[in-house]
C-alpha cells in the first residue's frame, strides 16, 4: 500500500490549515480556488445522500493528508500489531 500514500501525498492535496471538522472542505476550497464556506455547504448537502455524502466523506477523511503529509489510514496501518 506504500505506493497508493505516495501517490496521494503527490498529489499536493491536504486537509485545510484553517478547518472546523476534518479540514476537507478547506483542503478542497484551496486546492481549487472555491470560497470555503460554499465548499462546506456543497458537503453538508451531500450528507443527505444516505451512503455517498457520509461514506465518501470518511473514506476521503480517512485517505486526505494532514499539513504534515501524515495520512490516518496509512498511521492506522501501520500501528496494528502483527496478526502472527
Amino acid at each position: 500500500m506504500n505506493p497508493l500514500f505516495e501517490a496521494i501525498r503527490q498529489s499536493g492535496f491536504r486537509r485545510g490549515p484553517d478547518r472546523l471538522v476534518g479540514g476537507l472542505a478547506g483542503g478542497l476550497a484551496v486546492k481549487f480556488g472555491f470560497d470555503v464556506w460554499i465548499t462546506r455547504l456543497l458537503i453538508l448537502i451531500a450528507f443527505l445522500l444516505p451512503v455517498i455524502g457520509v461514506g465518501l466523506y470518511f473514506v476521503l477523511w480517512a485517505l486526505t493528508p494532514w499539513q504534515d503529509a501524515s495520512i490516518p489510514l496509512e498511521r492506522a496501518l501501520s500501528n496494528r500489531p502483527n496478526s502472527r
